[in-house]
C-alpha cells in the first residue's frame, strides 16, 4: 500500500474555526476600552475639579481681603510698607532730619599691630547718653554735659594680649558693647586711626567712654565730652526729624513703625517740600482672585458638561452620558454657587451681590462695574462672602479660629473670667542702683516652670527704667528661656521691680529662687501671683480657656474660638462666623478628589471591572490554546483516514483493473 499524504488543509481550517472561537475576546475588548475612556474622563473630571480648587486657595484665605499697601510719591525721600492693621488715607510727610549714629576716631598711629603702653591691664568702660549745651567745633565739644541713658555701661580689659591698635578692634566687636570698631588708614605719616561707630542712631546714644589703668591706652581712648576728649567726633548722634500730617515727630531711627499704625517708614533723606504716603486696600488683587475663581468654574462646569453631553448632529453621547456621578456633581455645583452664605454679617450674601451672576449658557460672568461698587462700598464685607471668617461687635474680642464641626451663625458672648499673667512684685528700692561683677550680679529665676540663672551687666543705673530694661535684657536673652519661647517684660512703680511672663493663662508663673543681686533688686521678698484662662459662654454652651483664647465645646458654635484681649466681664456681643463660597467649595473639591469620593468609588469599580476583564480573557485564552490542539488533533486523525481511505480506493481500483475479463479483448 503506497505511504499516505495530507488531504486537507488543517492549519487553513484550524485557523479559521479559532477566529470564530475568538470573536468573544473582540468583546472584551471592546468593553475594556469602554471602561478605559471613562477611566479617562473620570480623569478629566479630577483635574477640573483640582484646578478649581487652587484657584479657590487665593479666595480662602481671609488675609487675603486685609491686605494693604502704603505708597511714598517719593521713593527717593522715603520707602513704606503696611500691615492689616493700617488704615487707608493720606498722609503728608516732611523729613527735616534723617538720624544717625555717633562717630569718633582716635590720633594716629605708626602701626596698627603695634603695642601701645606697657600692657598693664586696663579697664575700658563704655557709656550711652546724651550730649547738651555748650559748643562743637573741629570734632570736640566744649562747655557741654553728658548724662546716661541709663541703660548701664560695658566694659573690656586691655592687656598685654590685646594692647595693638588691631586687638582693641577685635576685643570691642567682640564684646558686643553696641559699638563697631575698625581701623583706617588715611596715609599720613602715623596713617592708621582707630574709629569707633554707634550701632544705633539717636541723640541718646551718644558715646562717654572711660579708662582706668595704662596712661598710653588713658591718652588714646579716654572721652568725655563733658571732659577730656581724646577722640575725635567726625559725625554726630542725630534723631530723624518729621512732620506727619503738620505733627512734629521725633525717633531715634530712620526705620519707623510706630507713628502711623500699621505702617513701616524708612527715611532715606530729607524734603525740600512736603511728600505724600498713600495707604489703600489691596483691591486689585481681590478683582484678580474673584475673576481667575469665575473662570475655574466656568472651566470645570464645561469639562462636566462635556463629558456627559449628546451630540445631535452626530447623533452620539460623550462616554458619560447620563452617567449619575456627574449629574450630582453639576447639580451639588450650582446648588452650592446659588445658595446665600449663612453669618455672613452685612448686606453681601450672595455672588450675585457683587455683581458674579449666572449665563442663559450656564457660565458665570463678572460685572466689573457692581463688583468695584461693591468693592468700594462694602469692602469689609468681602471676605466674610468668600472666606471662613469670624468677626466680633466687641473691639477686644478677635476671631481665632473654628473647626469642621463650627456651623455657621451669630452667637453670643458672655465672659465670666478674665485670662491674666504670671508675675511677681519685688519690694521698693533706692536709686541709684550698683551692680558689682561677681558680687550681686547674678538672680535664678524660673518662667512658666523653665529656669534659668541671668549675671546682670556692672555698673551703676541712675533710674530704676534703665535697671528695668537690663534686667529684662538679660532674663529675655537667657538661652534656656528663649529657646523655649519664654519672655518677660519689666517693669518699675514706685521704686518697686515687677517681672511679668508675657504668656497668658495657668502655665503662666515668675518665681524668683535666689542669686546675689536678689536682695539688690528687692526681689528677695517678692510677691509672686499665676495667671489664669478666660473664662465664659458661646452661644449659650460651655466655652473652655486657654490663656486668652476661648473655645466653645458644645452646641452649634463647637469649636469655635475667640481670643479675649481684656474688657469687662459680662456680656460681650456678637460673635458672626461664615463660611464663605470658596472656603465650601474648597471643602467639597476637597471631598470629591478624597480617596473615598463618589468618583474614587465609581473607578474603583471600573477598574474592578477591567481586572475582571483581564481575568476572564486570560482564562479564555487558555482555554482557546486547548481549543486548537483538540481541533488540529481531531483534524489530524481526519485527514489521516481519509488519506487511508483514498490510498484504499486507489489500490481497489488498481485490483480490480487487473482481474481476467476487466480488459477488452
Amino acid at each position: 500500500m503506497a505511504t499516505t499524504s495530507s488531504v486537507l488543509d488543517i492549519n487553513s481550517i484550524v485557523s479559521q474555526l479559532m477566529a470564530a472561537e475568538r470573536r468573544p475576546l473582540t468583546k472584551l475588548a471592546a468593553q475594556e476600552a469602554g471602561y478605559q475612556a471613562k477611566l479617562s474622563a473620570y480623569g478629566s473630571v479630577k483635574g477640573a475639579v483640582s484646578s478649581f480648587q487652587a484657584a479657590l486657595q487665593a479666595l480662602n484665605t481671609p488675609s487675603k481681603f486685609q491686605s494693604v499697601t502704603a505708597t511714598a510719591s517719593d521713593s527717593a525721600v522715603f520707602s513704606a510698607s503696611a500691615t492689616s492693621t493700617a488704615v487707608p488715607g493720606t498722609y503728608s510727610l516732611e523729613v527735616s532730619s534723617l538720624a544717625q549714629p555717633q562717630k569718633l576716631v582716635a590720633a594716629g598711629q605708626a602701626s596698627s599691630s603695634a603695642a601701645i603702653g606697657a600692657g598693664t591691664a586696663t579697664t575700658v568702660t563704655f557709656d550711652f547718653g546724651t550730649i547738651s549745651g555748650g559748643a562743637f567745633a573741629d570734632g570736640v565739644y566744649s562747655g557741654a554735659s553728658f548724662v546716661s541713658n541709663g541703660g548701664g555701661t560695658k566694659s573690656i580689659t586691655i592687656d598685654s594680649s590685646n594692647n595693638s591698635l588691631q586687638g582693641m578692634r577685635d576685643t570691642i566687636n567682640a564684646a558686643k558693647l553696641g559699638v563697631t570698631a575698625t581701623i583706617i588708614n588715611d596715609g599720613s605719616g602715623s596713617p592708621y586711626r582707630l574709629a569707633l561707630a554707634a550701632d544705633h542712631s539717636g541723640i541718646d546714644q551718644s558715646l562717654k567712654i572711660s579708662v582706668s589703668g595704662d596712661a598710653a591706652i588713658d591718652s588714646l581712648l579716654e572721652h568725655n565730652p563733658a571732659g577730656t576728649q581724646n577722640l575725635t567726633e567726625t559725625a554726630t548722634a542725630k534723631n530723624a526729624n518729621l512732620k506727619i500730617n503738620g505733627v512734629a515727630v521725633t525717633k531715634t531711627s530712620n526705620t519707623i513703625s510706630d507713628v502711623v499704625e500699621g505702617v513701616t517708614l524708612n527715611l532715606n533723606k530729607e524734603t525740600s517740600s512736603p511728600a505724600s504716603l498713600t495707604v489703600a486696600r489691596d483691591t486689585n488683587s481681590i478683582k484678580t482672585s474673584i475673576n481667575s475663581f469665575v473662570k475655574a468654574y466656568n472651566e470645570l462646569s464645561g469639562t462636566l458638561k462635556n463629558v456627559s453631553a449628546y451630540d445631535a448632529s452626530a447623533k452620539k453621547g460623550a462616554i458619560l452620558q447620563g452617567d449619575a456621578t456627574v449629574r450630582s456633581l453639576q447639580t451639588q455645583l450650582r446648588a452650592m454657587i446659588g445658595t446665600p452664605v449663612e453669618g455672613a454679617p452685612g448686606e453681601l450674601k450672595t455672588l450675585a451681590s457683587i455683581g458674579v451672576s449666572f449665563q442663559k449658557d450656564g457660565t458665570l460672568a463678572v460685572d466689573q462695574g457692581k463688583l468695584g461698587a461693591a468693592m468700594s462700598n462694602h469692602f469689609d464685607e468681602i471676605a466674610s462672602l468668600f472666606a471662613a471668617v469670624g468677626s466680633s461687635s466687641d473691639s477686644l474680642v478677635r476671631f481665632s479660629g473654628a473647626s469642621g464641626s463650627t456651623r455657621p451663625g451669630s452667637y453670643a458672648l458672655d465672659v465670666t473670667q478674665l485670662a491674666t499673667q504670671g508675675k511677681t512684685v519685688g519690694k521698693a528700692i533706692g536709686i541709684p542702683v550698683v551692680i558689682a561683677a561677681g558680687d550681686n550680679d547674678t538672680l535664678d529665676l524660673s518662667i512658666n516652670g523653665i529656669s534659668a540663672s541671668v549675671t546682670l551687666s556692672p555698673g551703676s543705673y541712675t533710674t530704676a527704667g534703665a535697671l528695668a530694661a537690663e534686667l529684662q535684657a538679660k532674663i529675655n536673652g537667657a538661652a534656656a528661656l528663649s529657646g523655649a519661647g519664654v519672655a518677660v517684660a519689666v517693669s518699675e512703680s514706685g521704686g518697686k521691680l515687677a517681672i511679668t511672663s508675657v504668656k497668658y493663662g495657668s502655665g503662666s508663673t515668675v518665681l524668683v529662687s535666689g542669686g546675689t543681686a536678689e536682695l539688690t533688686l528687692g526681689l528677695d521678698g517678692d510677691t509672686p501671683s499665676d495667671g489664669v484662662d478666660v473664662g465664659g459662654t458661646i452661644g449659650g454652651a460651655t466655652a473652655s480657656g486657654s490663656g486668652q483664647i476661648l473655645t466653645a465645646s458644645g452646641g452649634d458654635a463647637t469649636g469655635l474660638a475667640v481670643a479675649v484681649n481684656g474688657g469687662i466681664l459680662g456680656s460681650r456681643g456678637t460673635l458672626h462666623y461664615s463660611q464663605g463660597y470658596a472656603a465650601a467649595l474648597n471643602k467639597w473639591a476637597g471631598s470629591i478628589l478624597d480617596g473615598d469620593s463618589i468618583i474614587s468609588a465609581r473607578t474603583d469599580g471600573i477598574d474592578r471591572s477591567i481586572k475582571d476583564i483581564g481575568k476572564r480573557r486570560t482564562e479564555f485564552e487558555a482555554r482557546l490554546v486547548n481549543m486548537e490542539k483538540r481541533y488540529r488533533a481531531q483534524f489530524v486523525a481526519l485527514d489521516s483516514m481519509l488519506a487511508s481511505m483514498n490510498n484504499t480506493s486507489n489500490y481497489l481500483t488498481q485490483q480490480l483493473a487487473n482481474l481476467p475479463g476487466s480488459q477488452q479483448k
